[in-house]
């Protein structure tokens, strides 16, 4: 922002206050490529910062595996946008632009062609609040989006700065477009001719305010192939800011789920007013065709026609208001099965967590049976070899003394594991 602001101050003052090559100049375009490079620095040091992140992340050693193609390409052409800024010396004319109907009357500055893509840095203003925001700054909001699945980035930023304060962010983005496209077609048509409306930033105001509605007057046009892309941006931006506006315009005038069940409530209540009234109308005026017609000697024809014309109307009117309440009853039914469908999915959740919790229990209560049961199985071979070849009981041997035990049978012996058994 602050060789964006000396851009300008040198271009505006380069044009009435002193010649290009003076002293002056000089010193506004070195400030300029010193704020550059400090710039450029900045950057390539935010982007090792994420390829710390990165290694950090995956558990690399190596911080040539953050740096893709992709990546490299992207970090190639964010160098070469913040790198373009107007060159330290006198500014040289350059190739004269070539107007749409007559022939050029000024040459081109090359300052001029170097300083208007600086704005492109104005990208940064999304990395800045990006970085600056709640949702990316605090630990639990990203570790919730972590959760969720969903990208805590610039986007993410940018919708919720939309949904928090729609009308000042479309504001603030409108006239900063508008402005700042104004200064741009100023400068680029001021060398063409100083007597168009053009060249002056009222003049330039109104070419990129009718350019940013879709107006199109025709009355001042552009001449030269700077002013016509600037215009050619312009109602690009201007389509975008308008669609933006229809779409938050469209939301704020939406009804809330409280305030559409107050309408619905009143709506009934008129409704049903409008049916007892016509359905009383109906009877009043079957109550009169009789009377005209039964109760009289001598009917009078005239006005049983007009009773019965007043009948069919009133009758044509209730069935009229029996339909708008079969319509908000059925607009009403919507909401509350949305309500109920929310009840259900609460009961299901509910039911499959008790499910998880009785599964949980058998699972463990099966891991302990297994663990008994091998436990059993690392006891079978001692019980099975005291089954196969049982201890047997003291008996004398002559010539060994009183009592000495007694050899093993012919079934232990030959056998590894016999010896085992006998002992």
């Amino acid at each position: 922002m602050f060789g964006l602001v000396v851009m300008v101050t040198e271009t505006e003052l380069s044009w009435g206050v002193y010649a290009k090559g003076s002293l002056y100049s000089f010193a506004l375009k070195c400030l300029i490529s010193l704020s550059t490079v400090i710039l450029l620095g900045l950057v390539v040091l935010y982007h090792a910062r994420e390829v710390q992140l990165f290694m950090v992340d995956s558990g690399a050693d190596d911080w040539r595996l953050a740096l893709s193609r992709r990546r490299l390409l992207l970090i190639s052409l964010e160098l070469a946008v913040c790198a373009v800024h107007p060159v330290p010396g006198r500014g040289r004319p350059g190739r004269p632009p070539r107007p749409a109907l007559r022939p050029a009357a000024a040459e081109a500055d090359v300052d001029v062609l170097l300083a208007a893509p600086m704005f492109l840095r104005l990208y940064l203003l999304g990395r800045a609040l990006l970085l600056h925001s709640r949702a990316f700054t605090d630990a639990s909001s990203r570790s919730i989006g972590a959760l969720s699945r969903v990208a805590v980035n610039a986007r993410f930023a940018l919708k919720t700065l939309m949904t928090l304060c729609p009308g000042t962010a479309l504001l603030v983005c409108s006239l900063s477009s508008w402005l700042l496209a104004a200064w741009t077609v100023r400068v680029c048509e001021r060398y063409h001719d100083k007597q168009e409306v053009t060249s002056n930033f009222l003049g330039a105001m109104w070419v990129t305010s009718i350019t940013f509605l879709s107006i199109g007057y025709g009355d001042t046009v552009p001449h030269t192939y700077c002013g016509k892309g600037v215009c050619l941006l312009t109602g690009i931006m201007g389509a975008s800011c308008t669609a933006l506006v229809v779409a938050v315009v469209a939301r704020k005038l939406e009804l809330s789920k409280a305030e559409k069940h107050v309408h619905n409530f009143m709506m009934d209540t008129q409704l049903t007013k409008r049916v007892k009234n016509a359905a009383a109308n109906v009877l009043r005026e079957t109550w009169l065709i009789y009377k005209h017609t039964r109760l009289t000697k001598k009917p009078d024809h005239a006005r049983v026609r007009k009773h019965q014309r007043k009948f069919l109307q009133a009758i044509h009117q209730l069935r009229s208001v029996k339909v708008e309440q079969r319509k908000l009853s059925e607009q009403a039914n919507s909401l509350a099965d949305l309500a109920k469908a929310q009840s259900l999915m609460c009961d299901l959740v509910s039911e499959l967590q008790a499910q998880q919790e009785a599964l949980d229990w058998r699972l463990a209560a099966l891991e302990s049976r297994l663990d008994a049961l091998e436990a059993s199985l690392q006891a079978l071979p001692g019980l099975v070899a005291q089954a196969i070849c049982p201890p047997t009981p003291l008996r004398p041997q002559p010539g060994h003394g009183p009592l000495a035990p007694a050899a093993c049978s012919t079934p232990c012996g030959g056998t590894p594991g016999a010896s085992l058994g006998c002992e």
